[in-house]
């Protein structure tokens, strides 16, 4: 089967093998996903990697006891043994002076390994069903059946309505947990909750992604979605959704590849939406601030233009005096390629004119927009001096960089503050536009 024949049948979902395999990856990094997101706010993301690796041993004990591989048991001593660990991290908290990452890393190797030992131990017994425990390593999707995504299917849809049920209350405690006692909710109680339900999260994905790489799960859709909002609501959204596009897209390339595990899949899924998350998210996104640095300095470049012509053409208003970049250039300290950058970007947007071939001088709106310039670094240069009391001579960097940030609004309330001024610290006039009245 070629790869679009293979893409067609995953996608059209006419395999009914197929069908269990999406259903179960999809409810899986829902219910991982948005559970994540509380832990990833708690400070507690490896939280979710110390419970995958300690529930290896009880997946173990599991089978020894029942001596099959039937995915309830296995997920029930999963789901104990996770939580004797989590008790674990706490009574090492509680009772010792160690910090939480040492609690943490103790319990991951001690339970880990003691896994190990005892999937070691199954397989040299020579059980005739012992083979299939591996899954739990790395996780294989295409291992679920109809039974094991049924469980996976009640769990998942149980979390989710849990935590939009419960959400105010685990917003309060993941927020201010101090506030929450005073209003008398029992915090302890609600995180006990709280915890088990990653628990359950984590024990559930076992099958399909494995104990060593569950915790991408409940981390990395949690990070992708922080790129994204600084509400909690949508937050949790877009994390489950990031998770149930990964699970699937997952799910997707491993029955490529039928004979690699899906949980290695399922992270670079997952990886790659936050690759494109930390690129490209509208505020936070590298790109994004890129492009913002970038306006910035556009924006400060052509400010420096405008007051620069300001300045030389008079502030009279009348545009004479036009100026060539190269006498432009030595009345600031401009590259060349900037100023020619600016002068076009300002000629585009009607602030200046271009006479006599090569020489630049302000247009009405232009001059406006040098004097509003220069009314700002002036302005703020009177407040420095008279409310900070810096002397005269201290106040020109600091106007510099205010006069590219001050809005509108600063600039009035400067302006009712300091009583209207007519000169700066140095004696020069503060232009300003005509009142209301007096045009």
């Amino acid at each position: 089967m070629d790869f679009w024949d293979a893409t067609i049948r995953f996608f059209s979902l006419t395999d009914a093998n197929v069908r269990w395999v999406v259903l179960g990856s999809a409810l899986l990094g829902g219910a991982a996903g948005g559970l994540g997101a509380f832990a990833f706010l708690q400070r507690k993301s490896l939280l979710g990697d110390v419970l995958a690796h300690a529930a290896l041993p009880g997946v173990g004990l599991a089978f020894l006891i029942i001596g099959t591989k039937q995915f309830a048991f296995l997920l029930l001593g999963a789901a104990v043994a996770a939580w004797l660990g989590a008790l674990a991290i706490n009574a090492i908290m509680r009772h010792t002076k160690i910090k939480q990452d040492a609690a943490l890393g103790i319990v991951l190797s001690t339970f880990f390994g003691l896994g190990i030992v005892i999937l070691t131990y199954i397989q040299k017994t020579g059980v005739g069903s012992q083979s299939g425990l591996n899954v739990f390593l790395f996780g294989q999707a295409a291992a679920m059946g109809p039974d094991d995504v049924k469980i996976l299917a009640v769990v998942g849809a149980l979390l989710l309505i849990v935590m939009g049920a419960a959400f105010g209350r685990f917003k309060l405690i993941t927020f201010d947990a101090g506030f929450a006692r005073s209003a008398g909710i029992r915090v302890g109680w609600w995180q006990f909750l709280l915890t088990t339900m990653i628990v359950l999260a984590v024990v559930i994905g076992l099958q399909a992604v494995g104990v060593v790489l569950m915790a991408a799960l409940l981390v990395i859709p949690a990070a992708s979605a922080r790129q994204w909002t600084d509400r909690l609501g949508l937050l949790i959204v877009l994390a489950s959704i990031f998770g149930i596009v990964s699970g699937v897209l997952g799910a997707y390339f491993s029955s490529l590849a039928p004979r690699l595990p899906t949980g290695p899949f399922v992270v670079v899924a997952v990886s790659v939406v936050f690759l494109f998350s930390i690129l490209f998210a509208p505020q936070r996104g590298l790109v994004s601030r890129w492009r913002q640095h970038l306006q910035n300095r556009r924006k400060m470049s052509d400010d420096h233009i405008l007051k620069v012509l300001f300045k030389a053409c008079g502030e009279s208003g009348a545009p004479a005096n036009a100026r060539s970049p190269e006498e432009i250039a030595d009345l600031w300290s401009f590259t060349m390629s900037e100023l020619r950058s600016g002068l076009k970007r300002l000629t585009r947007r009607g602030l200046l004119n271009k006479v006599d071939g090569n020489r630049f001088c302000l247009t009405p709106d232009g001059h406006s927009a040098g004097a509003a310039v220069v009314r700002r670094h002036r302005l703020w240069e009177v407040y420095l001096t008279r409310y900070l009391d810096l002397p005269h001579d201290h106040v020109h960097r600091d106007a510099e960089d205010m006069e590219h940030i001050m809005t509108p609004q600063m600039e009035k309330q400067l302006e009712e503050l300091l009583d209207r001024p007519e000169r700066d610290p140095h004696d020069q006039v503060i232009p300003y536009e005509p009142r209301e009245a007096e045009r």
